[in-house]
């Protein structure tokens, strides 16, 4: 298993428009084959700055889902609403306590 941060930063009158983007399109991210979570976080400092985590069971999972119409059409609407170039990053999970 691995988890995918994704850094997104839209323009301040956007926002709103992500925030229902991103809530019509959930269930459907995270019923994606190999995706086990997915969460969306918003910077407490910048309100227009949103991390995306999720776990995915394998790479493959990831990048089939990133192949996928959902995420075309997904991304094809988040696009146009960023401010700056997004940033990604593949993390493996060393340590876990709860």
């Amino acid at each position: 298993m691995f988890i995918r941060i994704v850094k997104m930063t839209f323009r301040p009158e956007e926002v709103e428009t992500f925030k229902a983007l991103f809530d019509r399109q959930k269930e459907k991210i995270r019923g994606a084959a190999g995706c086990m979570r997915l969460e969306l976080l918003q910077y407490q400092q910048d309100p227009a700055v949103f991390m995306t985590y999720s776990w995915w069971n394998a790479e493959q999972d990831l990048e089939n889902y990133r192949n996928s119409e959902l995420f075309k059409s997904t991304w094809a609407e988040t696009k146009p609403l960023f401010a700056d170039k997004p940033e990604a990053w593949s993390m493996d999970r060393l340590i876990e306590l709860t």
